[in-house]
């Protein structure tokens, strides 16, 4: 019984899909449907690149690194481990 429900609500089929193109047409003009097709291309592409650094960063912390790389590193770019009084012995 599921299954046959799923089938019956497929994809819409060719007489489906040019009303759907004449119901686009009327609303938006025929100018205006490749500027929306342009626009609309672009945000899913910008969606992607967004999910793609998301899910780069999980597996970078999954793994125990940073999103930024090493996360101890100080500006000049090496790990600011030791302290003022290490530093001072080391000098002497």
């Amino acid at each position: 019984m599921f299954e046959t429900t799923i089938l019956q609500l497929g994809i819409p089929g060719g007489p489906e899909v040019l009303l759907l193109l004449l119901l686009a047409v009327l609303l938006f003009g025929a100018n205006k449907i490749p500027k929306l097709a342009r626009s609309s291309g672009q945000a899913i592409g910008e969606f992607q690149k967004g999910r793609e650094q998301v899910e780069q960063e999980l597996e970078e912390i999954q793994s125990g690194g940073s999103a930024d790389g090493d996360a101890e590193n100080d500006e000049f770019g090496t790990a600011d481990t030791d302290t003022g009084a290490e530093r001072n012995t080391e000098q002497n």
